[in-house]
Formats: C-alpha cells, sequence, structure tokens
C-alpha cells in the first residue's frame, strides 16, 4: 500500500498504484459518467473489453449481477460501493456505482478528468482522478500512451492483437534498419503509418474515413514505439543498475522521449492526412510576437497578405490533450478570430466548454469520441472529416 506523502502527485501515485496492482484501467470521465447528460444510467460506465477487471466472469443477457468491494480513493479515503452487470431490458454494460453522500469526484466539471482504477485484490480497489492536465500527460506518457490508447485495460508490456504477426514482422524490419538509436519523431510517425497502409492496404480511407484513420495510426504508432524501446532497453532493465543515477539516468531518457513523443504524432499525423486530402496548408507560421501555430490553411503567405480575405484563413492547434493548455492558441494568430483545436482528449467538463466557445474556440475531435462530451456542446464541435469539408469549401479558389 503506498504512503501518503505530499511531495508526490497524485498522477506518481496512480502510476505506482498500476505498477503494483494486479490489473488496471484508465479512461476519460464522460458527461455520462458525471452525471451531466441527466439520463436514467449512474455511476461510472466500464467497457465490456475491461469487463474481467470486475467480474471473473462476463455477464449474461437477461440477468442482473451486482457485487461489493472497497476503493481507496486518492490515496486518501475508501467508499464501501458496487460493481453491477446490466444485462435486462435493453442495457447490456458495467457500471461502478454506490459512491456514498459527498463524494464529489464524479460532478459534470469532472467532465475529461482521466479516471484510474486499480485491482489490488479481488474485493479492495484503488481509485485516481486525475484533473490536471499535467497530471493526466504524466501518466499517460509513463506508460507511453496517447488518449486514443485509453477506455481499456493498461498494458505494461506491449500487447498485439489478433493481426498479427505480419504487423510485427513489418515492425521488427524497421527496428533493424535503424541505425542511430531511436527514430526522430516524424520519422517514427511515418513509419507507423506506412506500417500499417501496408497491411490494411486501405490508403482510400485517408479520405473516405480520416477520423478512423487518424486513430488508427495513432494506435500503430503506440505499438510502434513500445516495440522499440522493448529492443532499446530491454535487456539494460532486466540487467538492472550499478547506482540510483543509472537508473535514474535511464529512467528520465525513457520519460523524456515518451513526452515528446505523444507532444508531435498528432501533428504528424494530420499533416499526412491533410496531404492525403490535397488541402493546401502550411505548419509553424511564424505570426505575430513570433508564434507558431500548428497548421495556417491556406498557406503563411496569405495569412501575411492583408488583402487577403481574413474569412477564407483557417488556424488549427493539435494537442492531444487540451482541458488546461487550449488558452495556448487564442494569442497565436490574432488576424482570425474564430481557432480551431483538434484533440484526442475525450470529454471536457461543461465550464471548459463553455469558457472555450465564449473565446470562439472550435474543437475538432475524432468522431467516435463526440459522444463523450456532454450532449448539449456536441453540436458544436467538429469531426476531422466535417473540418476537412471546411476547409475545402473556405479556400477552394486558392
Amino acid at each position: 500500500m503506498l504512503l501518503k506523502n505530499e511531495n508526490i502527485t497524485l498522477s506518481q501515485q496512480a502510476i505506482y498504484s498500476v505498477n503494483n496492482g494486479q490489473l488496471s484501467f484508465c479512461k476519460f470521465l464522460s458527461a455520462n459518467d458525471t452525471g451531466f447528460t441527466g439520463g436514467h444510467q449512474s455511476g461510472i460506465y466500464v467497457p465490456k473489453i475491461a469487463a474481467k477487471l470486475l467480474f471473473k466472469e462476463p455477464g449474461q443477457k437477461g440477468t442482473n449481477i451486482k457485487r461489493v468491494v472497497k476503493i481507496k480513493w486518492q490515496n486518501d479515503f475508501e467508499t464501501e460501493s458496487t460493481f453491477t452487470y446490466y444485462g435486462t431490458g435493453t442495457r447490456n454494460e458495467y457500471r461502478i456505482t454506490r459512491f456514498g453522500r459527498g463524494f464529489d469526484l464524479l460532478k459534470p466539471d469532472n467532465t475529461g478528468a482521466l479516471f484510474v482504477f486499480v485491482q489490488k485484490n479481488i474485493d479492495y480497489y484503488e481509485g485516481w482522478v486525475l484533473e490536471e492536465e499535467d497530471y493526466i500527460n504524466e501518466f499517460l506518457n509513463f506508460f507511453g500512451m496517447s488518449p486514443s490508447d485509453t477506455g481499456k485495460l493498461i498494458s505494461k508490456v506491449p500487447i498485439i492483437e489478433n493481426q498479427e504477426s505480419q504487423l510485427l514482422e513489418e515492425m521488427d524490419k524497421f527496428i533493424f534498419s535503424l541505425k542511430n538509436g531511436f527514430p526522430k519523431a516524424y520519422e517514427m510517425s511515418a513509419a507507423a503509418r506506412k506500417i500499417y497502409n501496408l497491411i490494411y492496404n486501405h490508403i482510400e480511407n485517408i479520405i473516405n474515413k480520416p477520423d478512423q484513420e487518424l486513430l488508427n495510426w495513432n494506435k500503430t504508432e503506440y505499438l510502434l514505439f513500445q516495440r522499440i524501446e522493448e529492443n532499446q532497453y530491454g535487456d539494460t532493465i532486466r540487467r538492472g543498475f550499478s547506482s540510483m543515477q543509472e537508473f535514474i539516468d535511464v529512467a528520465n531518457s525513457v520519460l523524456n522521449r515518451r513526452k515528446s513523443r505523444a507532444g508531435k504524432s498528432l501533428e504528424f499525423h494530420l499533416e499526412a492526412i491533410f496531404k492525403g486530402n490535397n488541402l493546401c496548408f502550411e505548419t509553424q507560421v511564424i505570426t505575430e510576437e513570433r508564434k507558431r501555430p500548428d497548421f495556417i490553411f491556406p498557406s503563411g503567405n496569405a495569412y501575411h497578405d492583408k488583402f487577403y480575405p481574413t474569412d477564407k484563413l483557417i488556424v488549427l492547434g493539435a494537442k492531444t490533450t487540451c482541458k488546461d493548455r487550449w488558452r495556448q492558441i487564442i494569442t497565436e494568430a490574432n488576424r482570425v478570430d474564430v481557432k480551431y483545436l483538434c484533440t484526442l482528449q475525450q470529454g471536457i467538463s461543461p465550464q471548459q466548454l463553455h469558457e472555450m466557445k465564449s473565446e470562439r474556440v472550435v474543437l475538432v475531435v475524432p468522431q467516435p469520441y463526440i459522444q463523450t462530451y456532454p450532449k448539449e456542446y456536441r453540436k458544436d464541435i467538429l469531426s476531422l472529416a466535417n473540418f476537412i469539408k471546411l476547409v475545402k469549401e473556405k479556400t477552394l479558389y486558392f
């Protein structure tokens, strides 16, 4: 059991908990989880892919199953809560329910927080709700995850499903070709796309299904990154360390590289999708006060041409998570009133969405994730496909 220490952040405590637990799961809390939707559902939804965290055997349609467990929250207080499988009527889902009065970790403002759940033994669990973006990123970076890798059991080692001896084979070919250690972030992203497209051979989905393609590329890169890490550091870690400083040096190197990869991969994949859709754009154009927005459509020259119509300019930022850092894009391009922000964040609190709307920030979110946002704000969120359509309409004659 982790002792409480004010010098250890919540994310570090959650990391320790996962590494010392039996099974672990994480997801972004949706509006449905936090009660903002006002629907008949209650408690935290757990997808079927993680059901074994709650029950030894899967629930059977036509029955309801419950069991009571103890959960320690934030390494601070305990609740006697219930795992429930709802299998009657139209429902077929798993939820964690019964948190008691005064439980304030499932308020509407917690929408978009990262929920981490760890099985310590069959009847005892630890739960963490990470609200601050720095904590969320620290947790995800430690396990080499991006927001699109959540919503399932946390893997401490790479897991390749089904397909996929051929996928592994292509990854190993790439790893074998590396001559100077770890590839740069753009090389990693490009390799992941190449491997994915080679195996699945649906290059047309860049145009037909860009939202799903973005998520597929992101997942493939995560798996490739893990495999390269194992190749580069596996023997060192298994051999052990001669001193604490040697361990710290290796750990810092791994974590810094994970953080760097997560921060840039979304930009590189978006760039490939935009090129595949024949969009006119430039990246990292210098604007006022030497700011550098991630994407400007149709070009930097158009942005700096005072005669070019402002309503034909589009500025897009790209951030894997954006609970706190979304405000950074507001001042990146003064000529444009409306800023677009692409994110893999699943769910954001109503208060933050209200603030974004008042600052004229429009979210661009992969289509499958839009349903994790409060219902009343979904109409204001663009899928990646709809954003591409918007860009084509505005820059048609460039």
